[in-house]
């Protein structure tokens, strides 16, 4: 077989106070990139400390999931924030993240934005320009993961930081390479067999079937499994296992 290497990235430390949403423990033995959320959408920094320490221990890359400042909301509602303080906030998120990844011997490697952020700089051009100057304001040599050929894929390259393209196995795609809304039926895939199935297409073929059944070509460097959907620790269990009898070797992009 061809030698395919692939990512698999999830988000982890989506806890606040006394609530708890991810297996943070289970899927870091699975995953190889922890995209760990900075406290805008969720996480504290006792969570923020502990999945660092754990994925140091582990060998699994660290990400700053950034988002926008909605705890209420879980950052997944639509919002109109100015770019110098969104570029503002972005700094701060990986900045608090940075302390705990330093402290746990590793290193704040890559940057991901999160809900209702991730799907408006994906068209959005000013807001994705907001996200790249926050970034490399933290570290010029942080890899942005992105959707490709997005305008934050674009926005980023054009201030000099590193992309990475990823691509989502529990999600529904659009024809046109986009991710269906969360509020539409079938958005999110919760079926670990049709997980999977996905996932090995993606890895092997890079393509994935769109909600409305058109062939989309995705090529990814990165798999996302959410880690808030239910059986996340078990389908992930299983893509791992189907993509090393796929022959694709998972490897961190970073």
């Amino acid at each position: 077989m061809t030698d395919l290497v692939i990512d698999l990235n999830a988000d982890l430390g989506e806890g606040f106070g006394r609530w708890t949403l991810t297996d943070d423990e289970a899927l870091l033995s699975l995953v190889t990139s922890a995209n760990v959320a900075c406290g805008f959408h969720a996480g504290d920094p006792g969570t923020m400390r502990r999945v660092c320490d754990t994925a140091a221990e582990r060998g699994v890359r660290i990400g700053a999931q950034v988002s926008y400042r909605d705890l209420a909301g879980f950052g997944r509602r639509a919002m109109d924030v100015p770019a110098d303080e969104l570029a503002d906030e972005v700094t701060y998120q990986i900045g608090a993240l940075q302390a705990f990844a330093r402290a746990a011997g590793a290193a704040v490697s890559y940057v991901k934005p999160h809900g209702a952020l991730y799907n408006r700089v994906v068209a959005d051009h000013e807001q994705a320009a907001a996200v790249a100057a926050g970034a490399r304001l933290a570290d010029p040599g942080l890899v942005v993961l992105c959707l490709p050929d997005s305008a934050m894929h674009a926005q980023a390259a054009r201030v000099g930081l590193p992309v990475a393209a990823e691509a989502f196995a529990d999600r529904a795609y659009t024809a046109t390479g986009t991710l269906v809304p969360r509020s539409t039926p079938g958005a999110v895939i919760t079926d670990p067999a049709e997980v999977v199935r996905r996932a090995v297409a993606l890895a092997r073929e890079g393509r994935v079937t769109a909600l409305t059944g058109e062939p989309v070509a995705v090529r990814a460097r990165s798999l996302c499994l959410h880690g808030d959907t239910p059986g996340a620790v078990a389908a992930a269990g299983q893509v791992r296992a189907a993509l090393d009898v796929a022959g694709v070797r998972v490897e961190a992009f970073v």
